[in-house]
């Protein structure tokens, strides 16, 4: 990325923490920041940016409605999620509906990036949001997370999505404006640091671990976000969101810790889908061949044998019938399913399986030749 600012990003993450969407003391939703940040949002997409929104404040909204307290048993949590979540989606929709964007709910858990199928569904699901326009609104699926299957912290959360949905930058809108050699606070002469290429084990010193407020992430969850969206080539921004339009303050030059990878996003995409083990193999024709060898996806059409016992997600070998490996990459179907469909035409793929399914067994954008 040549530039960074939220305007020069293809596909953009926002981080919302629940300190900035609900006010501590009374528990209400606060409307005129949340607009001014509908505002900003409306203004990067109406550039041609895709945008995906991962928010808190479930729990605190649904917390003032139930009137709990502030510490919660479990049940406690998931019933004001429950509640919340409704009205935090609500809010969304109402003050973006303006500016004539439609939003979907997406809950996740840290199941689902673990798990191989239920990750490629939901990333899935985002990227097919996002292709008819729509701005998925994330949250963690606290209605039904226990302390085993939670992320914990919505920083870790945004970059997962961000990794996951093949986003170039992630913004995410905190208490503080980024990192400091130590904790300003307390420490008079700690500097602000504008700019990171590598997380290393000094920078990783420098971040504390508590929160503050309503907010359960503190600056050492921030810095395992950045590393992670950074292994992903996407570029990371720690910004101090309580402001009323803190995405356009930073695109004119506001004051934020960028956190840049060294390589991009498909680079990185491409290296981590080589690194991945092996577990089968699709034999392809002549055709398929140099279908694919001017970038084209591979269609079950052309393929001629199946080999291995893989499920869906998994990286699979492409070759020639002699042998020779022309491409890797993570296929569509199981193995059982891979068999069912070879040599077939893509559009005869429902009547085959029972299901409508996806037209192509490796996608380019997941292939490396």
């Amino acid at each position: 990325m040549d530039t960074l600012t939220p305007n020069s990003a293809k596909r953009l993450v926002i981080k919302i923490g629940s300190a900035l969407l609900v006010n501590a003391e009374t528990g209400e939703l606060r409307a005129d920041w949340l607009s001014g940040l509908c505002a900003d949002i409306a203004d990067v997409r109406a550039r041609g940016t895709d945008i995906v929104i991962v928010s808190s404040g479930s729990i605190a909204l649904g917390r003032h409605v139930l009137g709990l307290g502030a510490k919660l048993s479990l049940d406690e949590n998931q019933a004001a999620a429950s509640v919340g979540q409704i009205r935090l989606a609500r809010a969304y929709e109402e003050m973006l509906s303006p500016y004539g964007i439609s939003t979907g709910q997406v809950l996740l858990t840290l199941e689902d990036s673990k798990d191989r199928r239920r990750y490629l569904n939901s990333r899935a699901t985002v990227n097919t949001l996002l292709s008819h326009g729509i701005v998925p609104i994330v949250n963690e699926n606290d209605t039904v997370a226990t302390d085993e299957i939670r992320y914990g912290d919505n920083d870790r959360l945004a970059a997962q999505v961000a990794a996951m949905s093949d986003a170039d930058m992630l913004i995410l809108l905190s208490d503080v404006d980024g990192l400091y050699t130590g904790n300003p606070k307390q420490d008079m002469s700690a500097q602000h640091i504008p700019l990171l290429m590598e997380i290393t084990p000094e920078v990783e010193a420098m971040a504390g671990d508590a929160g503050s407020g309503l907010s359960k992430g503190g600056m050492k969850t921030k810095i395992m976000a950045a590393a992670t969206a950074m292994r992903a080539g996407c570029a990371m921004a720690i910004v101090k969101g309580d402001q009323m339009r803190p995405i356009s303050s930073l695109a004119d030059g506001g004051k934020a810790t960028w956190f840049v990878p060294k390589g991009d996003r498909q680079a990185a995409r491409k290296d981590w889908i080589a690194a991945m083990k092996i577990t089968g193999r699709l034999i392809v024709d002549a055709g398929a061949g140099k279908a694919l060898a001017q970038g084209k996806s591979l269609l079950p059409a052309g393929v001629t044998q199946v080999e291995g016992a893989f499920a869906r997600g998994d990286l699979v070998e492409i070759t020639t019938p002699s042998g020779t490996v022309i491409a890797k990459g993570l296929v569509n179907y199981d193995a059982e399913d891979a068999q069912l469909i070879l040599g077939a035409k893509s559009a005869a793929i429902p009547d085959i399986l029972g299901y409508p399914g996806r037209g192509v067994l490796v996608h380019r954008d997941d292939m490396v030749m």
